[in-house]
């Protein structure tokens, strides 16, 4: 029973890689600018907020995330999993999961794909690979 969806458990660890792997380009992309002499203030703030904006629905996108693919999941359309999301979808989808943080997850018990209420807003599954 629900063997092709997540546990949230291995949803939780995706998002924790994730951020971690935020933090190394963030360190990287500092090292890079401290090379630099003079950097305008708003240069880290673009990348800082570039990349926390963009990475996730970029990647979920294109294909996975870096803790999508080491945990083995992929966001997928609800009515075709074998389609990704547009990136529309998956800005929509990452915008509420951050607005909503951990209660976001909590629909995840209640529904047999174990579908989070962002998923259900933009009409995505979570599936294993």
């Amino acid at each position: 029973m629900n063997e092709n969806y997540p546990l949230l458990k291995d949803r939780i660890q995706s998002t924790f890689i994730d951020f971690i792997f935020l933090i190394v380009l963030l360190g990287i992309g500092s090292a890079i600018m401290d090379k630099f002499e003079n950097v305008p203030d708003w240069v880290p703030m673009t990348l800082f907020i570039g990349l926390f904006i963009v990475y996730e629905p970029l990647f979920t996108t294109l294909g996975c995330t870096m803790g999508n693919k080491i945990k083995g999941i992929r966001v997928r359309k609800h009515s075709d999993t074998n389609r990704k999301i547009n990136f529309v979808d998956a800005l929509i989808r990452y915008a509420i999961k951050c607005m909503l943080g951990w209660l976001s997850f909590v629909t995840i018990g209640s529904n047999p794909k174990r579908r989070a209420i962002h998923d259900l807003v933009v009409g995505s599954v979570m599936v294993k690979v």
